[in-house]
């Protein structure tokens, strides 16, 4: 046991996140500028007032510390290592994802936070995707791409002994949490020198440009590094104005007053140079990885509302005519765009507090109802929306595939294999529904506690 008392989790997940966006930012500099049109973006429509109930109460000091990072690892062993690592940053992998719907041959989840207390502390999130080399349909090829992941290691040899440490003594004191920073960051570090020669890497390439990326480099480099705003459709139209190239859609759902899941855009990949193995700098190649991604959270959804969203979601991409934006803007009509009716009719979460008023009478013991719109309409319960912190399946596809540069997309037949991913991660992926619901239920009780009575939640069928 150390001398010194244990940093906690949440504030290691703060100076790795950090550490991880200034690294980023002298790596990519215009994701500096995508820092700058954020900033910008988000002191414009506060100015402009829009209600802290719209982004889920989180205030401005968790707003403008946020960010998603994306990596792709090449084996089990990577996983299971990374796992370890975010574990000591309080972050457990959420949810599932299955990309090869949008002809990326990975499958993925979502390291972050759980609670709500680490949440609203810092909501850092990695969204880590695992190559499945099983849909490389050439054998050859597929063994020669195992053999090179067999041979590196992405964790150096003191990030592994601060993760050992971690785990043995249930956590790290303040120099060896700062070690642990500053080792575990070199996992994500760009490397412009390709661990393979430049035949192999055509091969690669040609098999899936996310193959190459994930096959021929040392580690799993940070592939983008994506801040929160308030207004995505502003940062979509000021991109160019900076002289940035944004990507021709944002992912998602339309824009609209209540914001629901998740929006996302980015600029266009950059062309980086690389040197091959075997090669002088004279004779380098170029490499497209790395973007700038901006994202846009809103009201998670209970599953009657995820149906109803991948519903609408589909309609929108078989439709015919007119332009698919606008499709999806007609297409979305049939999603209640009213807290009210969202709450109502069960197809989001919400957190739930007594107001200023309500905790008048509950001390005083005056309440004369107790069904949950009762006390809302009465103006003694606030419903402030849950804010969604995982990821869109379709919408994570439409970025990788959007920022590679495919020409047609690729189809894989194999699917969803969470099974597979789990046996990797050597555990299970939590269900973010539970997660939310577990959020929901507890701020009843708390509320059903200061009231003296159950508070039941009761949703339109």
């Amino acid at each position: 046991m150390p001398s010194q008392p244990f940093v906690s989790p949440d504030d290691i997940r703060v100076a790795f996140s950090q550490a991880m966006s200034d690294m980023y930012r002298k790596e990519v500099p215009l994701y500096g500028d995508l820092l700058e049109i954020v900033a910008d973006t988000n002191a414009a429509a506060l100015a402009n007032g829009v209600s802290s109930g719209v982004i889920g109460g989180d205030d401005l000091a968790r707003l403008n510390g946020e960010r998603h990072g994306a990596i792709r690892l090449g084996t089990a062993e990577e996983l299971r290592g990374v796992k370890r690592a975010f574990a000591v940053m309080g972050m457990r992998a959420v949810g599932y994802y299955d990309l090869t719907v949008a002809g990326v041959p990975v499958h993925s989840t979502a390291f972050r936070p759980v609670t709500e207390e680490a949440l609203s502390h810092n909501p850092f999130r990695v969204f880590t995707s695992l190559l499945r080399l099983d849909l490389v349909e050439d054998i050859s090829l597929r063994d020669q791409a195992a053999a090179i992941l067999s041979r590196r290691r992405i964790l150096n040899e003191q990030a592994m002994t601060m993760i050992e440490r971690a785990e043995a003594q249930g956590g790290l004191a303040a120099e060896d949490a700062k070690i642990f920073v500053v080792e575990v960051l070199q996992t994500f570090r760009w490397h412009s020198e390709a661990v393979v020669d430049a035949q192999t890497y055509r091969r690669l390439h040609d098999a899936h440009r996310l193959i190459a990326d994930v096959v021929s480099f040392k580690g799993p480099h940070i592939n983008h590094l994506t801040p929160r705003t308030l207004d995505i459709d502003a940062v979509q139209t000021e991109m160019p104005r900076r002289g940035i190239a944004a990507k021709a859609l944002i992912e998602g759902p339309p824009r609209r007053e209540v914001p629901i899941l998740l929006r996302q855009t980015s600029f266009t990949a950059l062309q980086e140079k690389i040197i091959f193995a075997g090669q002088d700098a004279r004779e380098a190649g170029t490499h497209t990885a790395r973007f700038g991604e901006v994202e846009q959270r809103g009201l998670a959804l209970k599953p009657k509302g995820r149906l109803l969203y991948d519903a609408l979601i589909e309609e929108a991409r078989d439709g015919k005519g007119g332009e698919y934006s606008e499709r999806l803007a007609d297409v979305f009509e049939k999603f209640p765009d009213d807290p009210g009716i969202l709450r109502r009719e069960g197809l989001g979460y919400f957190r739930y507090y007594l107001t200023p008023s309500g905790e008048r009478v509950a001390r005083e013991g005056t309440v004369s109802v107790f069904e949950l719109d009762d006390l809302i309409d009465a103006g003694w319960v606030s419903a402030i929306p849950i804010t969604y912190e995982d990821f869109l399946p379709v919408s994570a596809a439409g970025i990788f595939q959007s920022n590679l540069g495919d020409e047609k997309q690729q189809g894989y037949a194999a699917g969803a294999a969470q099974s597979a991913f789990e046996l990797a991660l050597g555990d299970a992926v939590l269900d973010p529904f539970e997660l939310y619901r577990d959020i929901e239920e507890r701020s009843l009780r708390e509320l059903g506690d200061a009231l003296g009575h159950t508070i039941a939640l009761r949703e339109m069928a």
